[in-house]
């Protein structure tokens, strides 16, 4: 707890918003994205599944395959409670729903389900279609049921490690739509992905195998999102060897999220914005 604290009174003596961005991209994200205030339709969406979840009044027996929970002392939890101290805010979702449609995303990858809240931010619109990943067979037929009763029909949910997920995810499962690849003469395919989301297991070691895994699946535009960059130690030393890689061109710390962009036409930057 004492640690998050000091790193977010550090987050707000480096944070910026629009004024002193000197990067036209990151610019014109700042305030046709981070700060728009246009209302869209999967807000409401969003809204009515966050609802649905605190008036829910069902137990789950969840399995903690990553670092665990700072929250919850047992793993017999109320759903309302998962969605009340653990799950995506309003406010983050509303971001990411804005990204997804800045972006222009199709295709997306979500690594840690949880009850599905997140998924409903990213896929809510129904523009994208999203493959997600939850280890706990609990919390992931909970999320299932939820975007049945949504009519979400463009979620893939797969019920698995994220180590054994990402080792399959390449065709023939995915062959409708993946890219081509030739490798030592060897044609092949790699799923790409215009929009990734870390959210689970928040260890840096694991984190860092995820984010090296994930490489091959981006493109050019592609943008990655970690959450809680700012967990613990390792969380933090794994942000720093990410941004410092060198295929990442631009990242944007907003302290509960890290962005990293990979456009090669961008100078190298690192930005801490407030949202």
């Amino acid at each position: 707890m004492w640690f998050k604290a000091k790193a977010f009174l550090k987050f707000l003596w480096h944070s910026k918003n629009q004024h002193g961005i000197h990067s036209p991209f990151v610019y014109k994200l700042i305030t046709k994205c981070f700060y728009n205030k246009k209302h869209f339709e999967a807000y409401e969406l969003w809204d009515k599944a966050k609802k649905d979840v605190l008036e829910s009044g069902k137990v789950l027996q969840v399995q903690d395959v990553g670092a665990g929970s700072k929250i919850f002392k047992s793993n017999l939890r109320l759903v309302s409670k998962i969605a009340k101290h653990v799950s995506i805010s309003r406010k983050r979702a509303r971001l990411m729903i804005r990204l997804v449609d800045y972006l222009s995303v199709k295709n997306a990858l979500e690594l840690g389900t949880s009850i599905g809240l997140g998924s409903v931010s990213i896929a809510g619109s129904g523009q994208a279609h999203l493959t997600t990943i939850e280890a706990c067979s609990a919390t992931s037929a909970y999320a299932q049921s939820l975007f049945e009763t949504l009519k979400l029909t463009n979620i893939t949910r797969i019920h698995s490690s994220f180590a054994e997920s990402l080792a399959e995810l390449d065709p023939p499962a995915c062959l409708g739509r993946a890219h081509l690849r030739v490798l030592n003469g060897q044609a092949g395919f790699e799923e790409k992905f215009d929009l990734i989301f870390i959210d689970g297991h928040h260890d840096g070691e694991a984190t860092l195998k995820y984010f090296e895994s994930l490489l091959k699946h981006k493109h050019n535009d592609s943008l990655f999102i970690f959450d809680d960059i700012h967990w613990s130690p390792s969380m933090e030393m794994a942000w720093k060897q990410i941004k410092a890689h060198e295929e990442v061109q631009v990242t944007i710390d907003t302290f509960q999220w890290g962005l990293v962009f990979f456009r090669k036409e961008q100078v190298k930057q690192d930005f801490v914005i407030r949202v």
